[in-house]
C-alpha cells in the first residue's frame, strides 16, 4: 500500500511535468513504473525462467514496456496502476474476511492434574504425563489424554471430538478420549496414551496436514491469459515483421504499430474487473455474515458437485427436545408430568429437556426419595407413586418388562410402581430451513448431498430422511470423516469441487481437507 501510494504520487508529479517530457519527468515516470509495476515485472521474469511464459503478468509486462517504447508513459503506468488497485481491493476484502480454522482449535487441553504418591495432585503440561500415570479430572475440565476411569463416575460432553450430541455416562473401567469435557463428578483415571498419541493431538495433526493435500485451483485470469497472450504476441510479431516483409515498408514504422497493438490489446478492463469482481463478491458475502478467505474459493463454488454436511449443530439445532410421547395405561399429560417431576433434580441435558417440555412449575417438596442410578436413569416417589425413568437396562434391573417396539432415538422409559406406563423420545431436531436448503442445492446443480455424523445409526437415519440427503454415514470419528471425504474427492472429476459444511471442532480436519 505504501509503495503504491508513493508510486502514484510520483506518477502524478511526472505527469505534471510531461508537456515536454523532460529528463526529470521521464525519470519520475520510470520510478513510478518501477514502484507500481515492479512486482508484476518480477513475477513475469520468474515465470519465464520456470517456463510458464504466457500469463497475465507477461501480457502486462510486454504491453507496458511497449507503451514506454513508443512514448506513451502514462498509458503504461496506468495499466499497472489499475491492476494493482484491483489487487489491493481484493486483498483488503480477504483480510477482512479471513477467519483461520486454527481459531477453532480450542480443544487442546492446557494442563493435567497429575496425582502424586502422597495423594496430592500437581498441575503439569499434558506432554509430561506418561502412560500409566494417574490423573484427576474435575468437573468442567477438558480431559487431557486418552485414559481409562479407575475411580468415580460422571457424564462427559464428547461433542467436540465425536460429534455425538448426547452426553455420555462414564463409570469405572470406561475409556475416555482427550479433548472431551467432564461435566459432573470428579474422576480418577489412568493415562493409556501419551499426549502425542492421544485423540486430540491426532485431530490437530490431521488439520495441519490436510491443507497440504489440497489441489491448487488456477485463477480464471491466468487461464485466459495463457490462451490470449500467445495470440496477441504472434499477431504483434506478424505486424512488426511480416507486413513490412510483404509490403516493403520500413520495419521501424510497423514495429511502432506492433507496439501500439500490444498496448491496446492489454485487457485493462478484464485485468481490473477480476480482482474487483472478487472484492464485490467477498465484500457482499461478508455483509451477509459469510466470511470468504479468498477469490479462489469463490471460483471453486462455481464448480461444486458434492456438498457434505455435518449433522449436530449444522443440520440440527444442537439441543434436545421431546419429539414423541407414547403413553400406556395413563394419559399423555400424566406420563409427561410423572417423568418431569422424577427428572427435576437431575442436571443431565435429557432431564432438563423433559422438565422444559412439561412447561409447568414443579413443587420439589412433593418429590420424595430421589435416587440417581448412574448410567441407567432416576427413581423418585411422586404423589405417593414410585416412578422410574431411564433406559432399558434400568427397566430390566428393576424387573419391569417394556413392550417390544422399534427404537427411534434416545428414549426415556417410564414405570410406575413396577409397571411400564410409556416412553418419551428425545432428539436433536432438524433446523426448519434445512429441507428447503437441500432442495435449493439440488436445483442449483449439486448432484451429491451427503451427511456425516458421529451419532448413532438410528438417529442419523431419521435426520437424513427428514433433511432429504442422498447418503449418510453414522458413528464416525474425525479421522473417519476425513477418509470418507477423501474417497469422494478421489471419485469426482478433476474440474469439480466438494464442499464440506460443519460447525464443530471435531470437523476441523475434514473442513481443511475439502475444496471449500
Amino acid at each position: 500500500m505504501v509503495s503504491l501510494a508513493i508510486g502514484t504520487v510520483v506518477f502524478i508529479s511526472g505527469m505534471l511535468l510531461s508537456d515536454d517530457y523532460s529528463v526529470l519527468s521521464i525519470i519520475l515516470l520510470l520510478v513510478a513504473y518501477g514502484m507500481i509495476g515492479g512486482k508484476v515485472l518480477l513475477t513475469a521474469g520468474k515465470n519465464i525462467i520456470r517456463g510458464k511464459i504466457f500469463d497475465e503478468n507477461f501480457l502486462m509486462a510486454i504491453a507496458t514496456i511497449g507503451a514506454f517504447a513508443i512514448g506513451e508513459y502514462a498509458e503504461g503506468i496506468a495499466v499497472m496502476l489499475f491492476y494493482q488497485v484491483g489487487e489491493l481491493f481484493q486483498s483488503y476484502a480477504i483480510r477482512r474476511s479471513r477467519n483461520s480454522i486454527s481459531a477453532l482449535m480450542n480443544i487442546r487441553p492446557d494442563y493435567a492434574n497429575l496425582l502424586q504418591p502422597d495423594g496430592n495432585s500437581t498441575v503439569v503440561k499434558p506432554e509430561s504425563v506418561l502412560v500409566g500415570d494417574m490423573i484427576i479430572i474435575k468437573p468442567g475440565e477438558k480431559i487431557p489424554l486418552d485414559c481409562v476411569v479407575v475411580q468415580g463416575k460422571s457424564s462427559i460432553d464428547t461433542s467436540s471430538i465425536t460429534g455425538e450430541s448426547m452426553p455420555q455416562t462414564i463409570n469405572i473401567g470406561d475409556e475416555v478420549l482427550s479433548g472431551c469435557i467432564n461435566k459432573d463428578g470428579v474422576i480418577k483415571a489412568k493415562a493409556t496414551k501419551t499426549f502425542k498419541e492421544s485423540t486430540v493431538s491426532k485431530i490437530l495433526e490431521m488439520t495441519q496436514n490436510a491443507a497440504s493435500k489440497k489441489a491448487v485451483v488456477e485463477n480464471y485470469i491466468t487461464k485466459f491469459a495463457r490462451v490470449y497472450t500467445p495470440i496477441v504476441v504472434a499477431v504483434a510479431l506478424v505486424v512488426a515483421f511480416g507486413v513490412p516483409l510483404l509490403t516493403g515498408d520500413m520495419v521501424s514504422k510497423w514495429v511502432y504499430r506492433a507496439l501500439v497493438f500490444l498496448v491496446i490489446s492489454c485487457p485493462c478492463a478484464l485485468v481490473i474487473s477480476v480482482p474487483l469482481g472478487f472484492f464485490g463478491g467477498i465484500g457482499g458475502a461478508s455483509k451477509c455474515g459469510v466470511l470468504i478467505k479468498g477469490g479462489n474459493y469463490l471460483e471453486r463454488l462455481a464448480r461444486v458437485e458434492t456438498v457434505v454436511f455435518d449433522k449436530t449443530g449444522t443440520l440440527t439445532k444442537g439441543f434436545f427436545e421431546v419429539v414423541e410421547v407414547h403413553p400406556e395405561g395413563v394419559t399423555k399429560e400424566e406420563l409427561i408430568a410423572y417423568t418431569a417431576k422424577a427428572e427435576s433434580y437431575s442436571t443431565h441435558p435429557i432431564a432438563t429437556s423433559v422438565v422444559k417440555f412439561y412447561k409447568k412449575e414443579i413443587i420439589k417438596t412433593d418429590i420424595l426419595d430421589y435416587t440417581e442410578h448412574a448410567g441407567y436413569g432416576v427413581g423418585a416417589v411422586v404423589g405417593g407413586k414410585h416412578i422410574l425413568a431411564g433406559n432399558k437396562k434400568l427397566m430390566i434391573r428393576e424387573n419391569v418388562t417394556p413392550p417390544v417396539y422399534e427404537e427411534t432415538g434416545t428414549e426415556i422409559l417410564v414405570a410406575m410402581d413396577g409397571v411400564y406406563i410409556g416412553r418419551l423420545v428425545i432428539a436433536d431436531t432438524l433446523k426448519e430451513e434445512v429441507p428447503q436448503t437441500i432442495k435449493n442445492l439440488k436445483k442449483y446443480g449439486v448432484k451429491n448431498i451427503v451427511m456425516l455424523t458421529g451419532d448413532a445409526e438410528n438417529t442419523a437415519k431419521l435426520i437424513g430422511q427428514q433433511a432429504g440427503v442422498d447418503t449418510y454415514y453414522a458413528q464416525l470419528l474425525p479421522g473417519d470423516k476425513v477418509t470418507h471425504v477423501e474417497q469422494m474427492l478421489h471419485k469426482q472429476d478433476k474440474d469439480k469441487c466438494l464442499v464440506f459444511v460443519g460447525d464443530g471442532v471435531n470437523d476441523a480436519p475434514v473442513l481443511t481437507r475439502a475444496d471449500v
